[in-house]
């Protein structure tokens, strides 16, 4: 009698035995499953925020470019042909050309190569980005100003943050697209950009004063979807709002606090 209890027991826990041996293997796939799906995952996400910070850099190139021949074509080019007419008017003549007259071809030039130093700026966009990407935003603010007459007011508190790695480019190709749609659309001939950062955030808001749009209808069509996109894979918080006295665009990207635990003692 003892000996079958015996051997009950044996099985009992040659049973429990196995039995537990089973759930940790299945335990154990299953959460080796659950690791090999995270890692595909997230390498697919990085290779989709590479794929997108590429189409990023390729969009601003292409902008840049968009913005040199609009201006030589619309701007400078406007300008010397009015100095060539000068120049073939004095020709015609046949007098001497007076002070005053030469002045004004001058200024006409002075005018032109002013321009052009503007534009030499533009193309010099990558160099500025890989440094300072709140200097770029500026710097557009300003161009617009000399080449389009459109005033702004900038604001800037706290200090130039520390930023991943491409992020950057991401929030100033969310800037350089809200501007550009401003200007097509809004008919503002006003701009106020205010740039705040802390020690958890950093925040960039851009408002016009034009007619406004209805955010629920108008997505893609001004170009909404891409900023959200961007706004989205950096961690960022967008906000649109617009009515008929303009619209207003914020960006909140989060910062990440200097770890304390791994500072050095």
């Amino acid at each position: 009698m003892e000996r079958k209890e015996i051997q009950l027991l044996v099985i009992s826990l040659g049973i429990v035995f196995f039995t537990l041996l089973v759930t940790l293997l299945v335990i154990f796939f299953y959460f080796l499953k659950k690791k090999n799906n995270y890692l595909v995952e997230k390498m697919e996400s990085e290779m989709y925020f590479q794929s997108e910070l590429v189409k990023t850099r390729i969009e601003i190139k292409d902008q840049t470019l968009s913005e040199i021949s609009k201006e030589l074509h619309d701007n400078i080019g406007q300008i010397i042909s009015v100095g060539i007419m000068q120049l073939n008017m004095y020709i015609q003549n046949g007098q001497p050309v007076k002070s005053k007259e030469l002045t004004d071809l001058k200024d006409v030039l002075a005018k032109s190569l002013d321009e052009i130093r503007i534009l030499s700026r533009i193309i010099n966009k990558d160099n500025l980005l890989e440094t300072n990407f709140i200097e770029a935003i500026k710097q557009d603010l300003e161009r617009i100003r000399k080449l389009k007459h459109i005033q702004y007011h900038y604001n800037f508190k706290g200090e130039i943050p520390k930023i991943k790695e491409g992020h950057d480019l991401f929030i100033y190709r969310i800037f350089q697209e809200a501007l550009h749609n401003s200007l097509k659309h809004s008919h503002s001939d006003l701009y106020e950009v205010n740039i705040t950062t802390t020690t958890t955030y950093f925040q960039l808001e851009m408002k016009d004063f034009g007619i406004g749009y209805d955010t629920k209808k108008i997505n893609s069509g001004i170009g909404l979807n891409n900023m959200k996109l961007r706004a989205k894979l950096i961690g960022a918080t967008l906000i649109i709002e617009s009515n008929q006295s303009g619209t207003s665009i914020v960006l909140e990207y989060p910062l990440t606090p200097p770890d304390e635990n791994n500072s050095e003692e």
